[in-house]
């Protein structure tokens, strides 16, 4: 597939690889069901991102002293439950327009394996007068090429230390990416260091914050034609996903080991918006006819969400300014946090 399969391998890792075959467009020959059988087959990437996107964003409680700062360079993997690599079709409740044609009643998600056979349908309809159809395919899933079957996201940021006992923690890359697909990031936190308030823990090891935290991601795919099933003008896929995440977290700073951990919720929500003018072209039921073409569109929005609480457990090794950090967090996707960190003041 292209233009799918290329948006769902950005959506789980910038610039990932994106030669596929099998084309997840035609999927837009089955109209309204379309918008189902699509959020289906992608819902794990998205739901993957949400909770990759709100990790990483902090490896110590500790603030830094007023005008510190420091770099971090790290990555997030959220791992796939199981149960999250096929979707059923029944429970989708497609029209009585679309129907399988190969008897299978689940289909491989876009985390699901590539050696499982996808659904096939056949999509029947009436357009001026004529009975029309429209066989398709599903994608297979691409769970063999994801890093141990999770969802990757970067973890890139700057914190600068400000008064009362504030850090000021910004994630940022520019609009990148190829000629067809362009991607941006932006994402602003602020940690509040609570430990003067209880206390004499202010002096000892342990340190206690609060932090917020946003994040934003954009990406825009511009589509060409498909096949001689479908055809484009002026088309695009666009992106965007918008997270949130409230942490207590907590963390024993010694000179050379930390351990860190924290509780909280992690949200978000996505969109996918295909925009653009379609062509599709429908087999009629009379031998010899020529095909029926159909134009659309914008042909649908796909808005989800996702949320949940979940506990980090991390540690960190500091080597002067230079830091090496890894944690872990239970969640509705558990995610693993790994990077390095130059820190001053």
């Amino acid at each position: 597939m292209k233009t799918f399969k290329k948006i769902s391998l950005f959506l789980l890792i910038i610039f990932y690889s994106t030669s596929y075959s099998q084309e997840l467009e035609t999927i837009l020959l089955a109209k309204d069901d379309a918008q189902k059988l699509t959020k289906a087959y992608l819902n794990p990437s998205f739901k993957g991102l949400i909770f990759a996107m709100n990790n990483g964003w902090y490896h110590t409680a500790k603030v830094h002293k007023k005008f510190g700062f420091d770099i971090s360079i790290g990555a997030n993997f959220a791992t796939i439950p199981n149960e999250e690599e096929l979707f059923s079709i029944a429970e989708l409740e497609l029209s009585n327009n679309t129907i399988t044609t190969n008897g299978a009643t689940s289909s491989p998600t876009v985390a699901g394996s590539n050696s499982i056979s996808p659904a096939q349908f056949q999509y029947s309809t009436q357009i001026e007068g004529q009975n029309v159809s429209a066989n398709f395919t599903m994608p297979t899933g691409i769970k063999e090429d994801l890093p141990a079957n999770t969802i990757p996201a970067p973890a890139i940021q700057v914190g600068f230390g400000l008064p009362f006992k504030l850090d000021l923690i910004i994630r940022y890359v520019p609009k990148v990416g190829s000629e067809d697909v362009k991607t941006d990031i932006f994402g602003l936190g602020i940690k509040k260091e609570i430990t003067e308030l209880l206390g004499p823990l202010d002096k000892t090891p342990l340190h206690i914050s609060i932090l917020a935290a946003y994040s934003n991601m954009g990406v825009n795919y511009e589509i060409g034609n498909v096949n001689n099933d479908v055809s484009t003008q002026n088309a695009s896929a666009n992106f965007s996903l918008n997270t949130y995440t409230i942490q207590a977290i907590a963390s024993l700073n010694f000179p050379v080991l930390n351990v860190f951990g924290g509780i909280g919720y992690n949200g978000g929500s996505i969109r996918l918006n295909m925009l653009g003018n379609y062509t599709l072209n429908y087999n009629t039921s009379i031998n010899g006819a020529p095909d029926v073409e159909e134009s659309i569109t914008d042909p649908f929005s796909i808005k989800t969400s996702s949320g949940s609480i979940n506990a980090t457990i991390g540690t960190r090794v500091s080597l002067g300014f230079f830091k090496l950090y890894g944690s872990y967090s239970l969640q509705e996707y558990n995610t693993i946090n790994a990077g390095i960190a130059f820190s001053f003041r």
